[in-house]
Parts: C-alpha cells; sequence; structure tokens
C-alpha cells in the first residue's frame, strides 16, 4: 500500500501513531511521518488513515495506483 501524507493538513493529533505506531509517527514539526508502510497490518493502517480528523492519510494501491482512502 502506498502511504502519503498530505502535511499541509495534518495537524499532529497522534490517531495514526497510536493505532499504527510501527507506521506512522509525529516529527519535531508536529506532523505525521511514514516510518514503514509495512511495519503494521493493511487493516491498521486503514484505521488509522480513517480516524485522522483532517484525513491527512492517503492511501493507494501500489500497483495500479487506485485509491483506496480518502
Amino acid at each position: 500500500m502506498k502511504i502519503t501524507i498530505d502535511r499541509v493538513k495534518c495537524k499532529g493529533v497522534r490517531n495514526c501513531a497510536s493505532i499504527a505506531p510501527n507506521v506512522f509517527d509525529i516529527d519535531e514539526e508536529f506532523k505525521a511521518v511514514v516510518l514503514d508502510p509495512a511495519g503494521d497490518s493493511d487493516e491498521d493502517i486503514l484505521k488509522a488513515a480513517k480516524f485522522c480528523p483532517v484525513q491527512a492519510i492517503l492511501l493507494a494501491d501500489e500497483t495500479s495506483g487506485k485509491k483506496i482512502f480518502p
């Protein structure tokens, strides 16, 4: 799964890092970053994206590029 963070939208709420801590972290600018796109299950990554209050996490199929979320 391809994970993109919209750093303009990101507010550093940490929902993503709480749900998928091996994939997401918050940097010194209080913005989400991807540590390891395969660090947690696809289910947890999708859940993290859905719990982002500003929908700053964009998910796409790695092969086809088809949008998964939002």
